[in-house]
Order: structure tokens, then C-alpha cells, then sequence
């Protein structure tokens, strides 16, 4: 009974000091991104995201966004659900395609488009950033023009 007891107990100890593989740490989310720009995955994103863009498939584009998607500068503008009826308004459709056809560079914990806006820090023109959310690529922002 006592070496049951104490082969219990060696065991508990052992399965208590394991390392867990697959847990990542909250900083390993926080670095920056390396140049994806070659990835599989980031290329076949894009190129959904682009087809998604010319048929103005809201939809499509909606569930390839994160949750807190960027698309304009103003705090006071209306929530997430607008974002369509915005970009309609200020006909950016042919914008954010433009942008999509450009070649994206890593800038912190996002792949930007354009390159200049990673080059330049007085860059003030039209920009979008994907990021990796769960594990899969997401459109994280489009904004028309730099804060002024």
C-alpha cells in the first residue's frame, strides 16, 4: 500500500514538471512579424482578399476581418457595421484594390501595403495591414489617408 502511495505520488511529480509544447507565451504573440510576404498561407490570404475586393463580395471580406478592424481615424466614427456604406461614400473600392496589388512589408505585428508606408515615416497616404489572429491571416485595417 505505502509504494502505491509513494509511486503515485513520483509520478504526480514527474507529469507536474512536463514542458507543454504547444503553449505559446503572450510575448511570443507581441513580436514582430517576419517577412511573409513569400508565405503560402499570406499569399493565398491575399489573393482571396483581392478577388473578394473586385466583386465587392461583403461577405467574403467581412469574414476574412478581425474583430476590430481599422478604417478610419476619427473615434467618433460608427461602428464596424458601417465600414461597407463608408468606403462606398467615399468611393475607396478602387483604392483598397490598388493597394492590394502592391507588394506588403512587416511593420511590427502587421504585413503593410504599401511598401513606403514601412520606408517613410512622414508617409501619409493610403495604407492596409494584415495580421495573424488565431492562427490564420486577417484583414486588420484600411485606412484612406495618414493622420494628419
Amino acid at each position: 500500500m505505502l509504494s502505491r502511495i509513494l509511486l503515485c505520488l513520483i509520478a504526480a511529480a514527474a507529469v507536474s514538471g512536463c514542458f507543454e509544447p504547444y503553449k505559446k507565451s503572450d510575448a511570443e504573440d507581441r513580436k514582430p512579424l517576419r517577412n511573409a510576404a513569400g508565405d503560402t498561407a499570406f499569399q493565398a490570404f491575399i489573393g482571396r482578399l483581392r478577388i473578394a475586393v473586385r466583386k465587392k463580395d461583403i461577405p467574403m471580406i467581412a469574414s476574412m476581418m478581425t474583430a476590430d478592424f481599422g478604417y478610419t481615424w476619427d473615434e467618433s466614427a460608427a461602428p464596424s457595421a458601417q465600414i461597407f456604406t463608408y468606403w462606398d461614400e467615399h468611393k475607396l473600392w478602387p483604392v483598397l484594390g490598388e493597394l492590394l496589388e502592391k507588394k506588403f512589408s512587416p511593420q511590427d505585428l502587421y504585413m503593410v501595403s504599401p511598401p513606403e508606408l514601412v520606408k517613410d515615416p512622414n508617409y501619409s497616404g493610403p495604407r492596409c495591414g494584415m495580421r495573424v489572429s488565431s492562427g490564420s491571416w486577417r484583414f486588420a485595417y484600411f485606412l484612406p489617408q495618414g493622420q494628419s
